[in-house]
């Protein structure tokens, strides 16, 4: 198996593309509170998705029962914090800190509340559910599986929460882990996408991909009835999480952190963030390729015939089988979620829920790329005010090839775990299929 080493002019244009979209992001408008209180120091500040999520974090502890949850306005690129009771303290403290107060009804410990009897009234296969801020209740989801007596018990589990606190909504695709035999990367007849490539503790390279692809086989190929070129060290699924570490079996390996977005184009990935919710992100899988869409909840419950996830990031991004395990990522390179399994397709849509980046890394003990943050959402490497993450409008999904034509970084055949040149099913020459010329990510 060769591994194609990336040009070093390629590398340059995508670290040149990268400085361009950070570039126009610092260039938008920022009013930061002063000590004035003067109407123009109370004005909103602009901000990144990445950077939306850091502050969310901060203002949920210090709002107390005040605080009845947070989204991102995309297209304002403002945060909107919603605020229980009538606090003067509490809004001046929302508004001091850039965000946009907004008056409601549930707290944030209410919802979380309601989301535990959920688990203990209503964990049926076929149902999900996950906190919606901008609707201030908990958004129940039902897929065409759960009809009769099922149906029922969801129901009156919904309806003990009290008036106002949940809603209820049909799916007619159904709840499933994304995972099929075909190609990508492979391991005992199933076919998954590449995640992230990853450095391990140790310092050996490897990737993250979905965990019930993990517990599928033990050891992954490039090519379907290939040689594995991968070995299988944690995998989690159901339970706490969707994800696996997975390690190069050469020690030797280019593992390059990039995601190969079809086309010849290529985004470096610098960083792991968590998601805000009202985020713009995109999704790369070895069967739909690249596709965009939004975030439209955290900590999701997903109950799979399989068993029970929870912590899962929710969206509206399409997603199909085969694409488990792929990316989720930012316009300015950051790494947020793995694919984990929804229902519907990329022609009628769905819902697709997604393993936190963030979680995933602490729980395996590794980093992106050689090094990265494997943190949460920080103000720098890309992803602060001037990473603009699902900020503007972010193009469609043609449109993110990374920052300019390649964003190569590491686009070689190295990460190995994708598709290589292999990479049917979809994906073009390699790059698309899940890995991209080895670990593409995707």
């Amino acid at each position: 198996m060769s591994h194609r080493r990336i040009p070093k002019r390629t590398a340059v244009l995508a670290g040149a593309g990268a400085v361009g979209i950070a570039a126009a992001a610092i260039l938008l408008p920022h009013a930061n509170a002063s000590q004035d209180g003067s109407e123009a120091a109370q004005a909103p500040r602009t901000m990144s998705a990445a950077s939306a999520a850091e502050l969310v974090a901060q203002l949920g502890k210090q709002l107390g029962e005040a605080y009845g949850g947070a989204y991102y306005d995309a297209e304002k690129q403002q945060v909107v914090v919603n605020v229980v009771g009538n606090s003067n303290n509490v809004i001046v403290d929302v508004k001091k800190a850039g965000a946009v107060p907004r008056s409601v009804q549930n707290s944030f410990g209410e919802l979380k509340a309601a989301t535990n009897t959920l688990a203990q009234q209503a964990t049926i296969p076929g149902t999900a559910w996950a906190v919606d801020p901008k609707s201030n209740q908990l958004l129940v989801t039902a897929d065409r599986t759960v009809t009769g007596d099922r149906w029922n018990k969801l129901e009156a589990a919904v309806g003990s929460l009290g008036s106002g606190m949940a809603r209820v909504q049909k799916s007619e695709g159904e709840f499933k882990p994304f995972l099929e035999g075909g190609d990508a990367i492979f391991g005992g007849g199933s076919r998954c996408s590449l995640g992230f490539n990853v450095t391990t503790q140790d310092g050996s390279p490897g990737f993250l991909t979905a965990g019930h692809c993990g517990v599928a086989a033990e050891q992954w190929s490039e090519e379907a009835n290939g040689a594995p070129i991968g070995t299988v060290q944690e995998a989690t699924f159901p339970g706490d999480g969707d994800f696996a570490l997975v390690t190069y079996d050469d020690p030797a390996v280019e593992a390059p952190s990039a995601v190969d977005t079809g086309n010849g184009q290529i985004l470096q990935i610098t960083q792991a963030a968590d998601a805000a919710v009202g985020q713009e992100v995109f999704r790369m899988g070895s069967t739909t390729g690249l596709k965009d869409g939004a975030v439209t909840g955290l900590n999701a419950t997903v109950n799979y015939p399989e068993g029970t996830v929870t912590g899962l990031i929710q969206t509206d991004v399409c997603a199909e089988p085969g694409d488990s395990g792929g990316a989720l990522f930012t316009q300015d390179g950051s790494a947020v979620g793995l694919t984990s399994g929804g229902s519907g397709d990329c022609t009628v849509g769905g819902e697709t829920f997604f393993q936190p980046v963030t979680t995933a890394l602490a729980a395996v003990g590794a980093q992106i790329g050689a090094g990265g943050n494997g943190g949460g959402a920080a103000d720098n490497g890309g992803a602060g005010d001037a990473g603009n993450a699902g900020a503007g409008d972010g193009g469609d999904a043609e449109d993110i090839g990374g920052a300019g034509d390649a964003g190569n970084a590491g686009a070689g055949d190295a990460g190995n775990a994708g598709a290589g040149d292999a990479g049917d099913a979809g994906a073009g020459n390699a790059g698309d299929a899940g890995g991209g010329q080895v670990g593409q990510t995707g």
